[in-house]
């Protein structure tokens, strides 16, 4: 009875098959032993007699590890008949329960299969793509948003708040809704009742220097107006003329409707100029001129008269009017008894030349390009 004890004690300490401990372990021997679902190999027998059974790892692995009986006992079930550590006296066997079951899994696939697949999927991807009849035309235009922004009104999000606050006219008609198309080219569009201009007019103000000749091109060499622009792919023409003497702004577009307008005596672009002359000046100087001086070539009017600066006997005056006749401001003033020493241009009706240098060309801004058009009902 007490050796009996000693062996069941020692079987018992020595064997580590104590109650729990023993059981987590048979459990990771199975969960270890066990393959994974796409991990097990079908094509792998255990001999030549293999049954059904043989080739299998379920959950017993014991169960017909040769294709024949059971063998072993419920000890032989928990090595799961291939595990790495399945084998031992308990085991029924030699290492691995015997058979192909001691083996390492293989791949899921062979190589060749994959590679069948692959070749299959790509053949499957690359037919050419079937295009189908347009039961429908493409839209025709723009969206209103994307030409706003073009022309320089913001980004599309800002162009799209802008219609959602009625702010945008095409055709004269107030725009609410947002996925307009427009054609830039035929639709006048408008944003607060100035003319957007379109991405293919380009627009700009000059500082033309003292001895510049305003033309695009001088067979005699001279510089010019086209010397500032030799880099435009787009042929640009200039806005009237100055004198080769005469500073100021001048304008260069290649909208050509705009440019005939802003000439044309209908519509009256008034044009602003200062005059330096030598005094005193009699106070009825202005109302002379506004009254109209006789020329040789008819009566010339001016729209404003003002003394800017006085210095002694230097005066700078400034001239408004709306003819553009040649030299027609220097002939009035030498007309009227006070030639003209330096005269520089200011002003191209709402387009100012501010603090932009001589001899400096840049773009008018969006709202200048619709004021410019307003002038001339555009």
């Amino acid at each position: 009875m007490r050796s009996s004890g000693r062996n069941s004690r020692g079987s018992g300490s020595g064997g580590k098959n104590y109650r729990g401990a023993g059981n987590r372990r048979d459990e990771q021997q199975q969960r270890a032993g066990r393959p994974r679902p796409e991990e097990r190999r079908y094509d792998v027998g255990g001999g030549p007699k293999a049954g059904p059974k043989g080739s299998q790892g379920g959950p017993k692995g014991s169960q017909g590890s040769q294709g024949g009986p059971r063998t072993g006992s419920q000890g032989s079930q928990g090595s799961q008949g291939g595990g790495p550590k399945g084998g031992g006296p308990k085991g029924g066997g030699p290492k691995g329960g015997g058979g192909g079951r001691g083996r390492k899994p293989g791949p899921a696939r062979p190589r060749e299969y994959e590679a069948q697949l692959e070749e299959r999927n790509r053949a499957r991807h690359d037919k050419p793509q079937v295009k189908m009849p347009k039961t429908f035309g493409e839209p025709e235009g723009e969206r209103l948003q994307k030409v706003l922004a073009r022309a320089g009104m913001g980004s599309r999000r800002a162009c799209e708040e802008l219609i959602d606050q009625a702010r945008v006219e095409v055709n004269g008609k107030i725009v609410t809704e947002q996925g307009l198309r427009v054609d830039p080219e035929k639709d006048e569009i408008k944003v607060d009742g100035l003319t957007v201009a379109t991405q293919s007019y380009l627009f700009f103000a000059l500082n033309k220097p003292a001895g510049v000749v305003s033309t695009m091109e001088d067979p005699d060499g001279r510089q010019c107006l086209g010397d500032y622009v030799t880099n435009r792919e787009t042929r640009l023409f200039h806005v009237g003329r100055l004198d080769t003497e005469t500073e100021g702004i001048i304008l260069l577009t290649n909208h050509g409707e705009l440019a005939h307008r802003l000439t044309h005596p209908r519509y009256g672009v008034k044009k602003t100029y200062l005059a330096a002359i030598q005094g005193p000046l009699p106070r009825d100087l202005g109302k002379r001129l506004k009254s109209g001086i006789e020329l040789e070539d008819g009566y010339a009017r001016a729209d404003h008269f003002r003394v800017v600066q006085n210095t002694g006997k230097n005066y700078l005056v400034e001239v408004s009017l709306h003819e553009g006749r040649k030299h027609i401001v220097r002939r009035m003033l030498a007309e009227a008894g006070f030639p003209v020493d330096k005269l520089v241009r200011t002003a191209f009706g709402p387009i100012a030349l501010g603090d932009q240098k001589s001899g400096w060309l840049r773009r008018l801004t969006n709202t200048e390009v619709g004021m410019l058009m307003r002038e001339v009902d555009l």
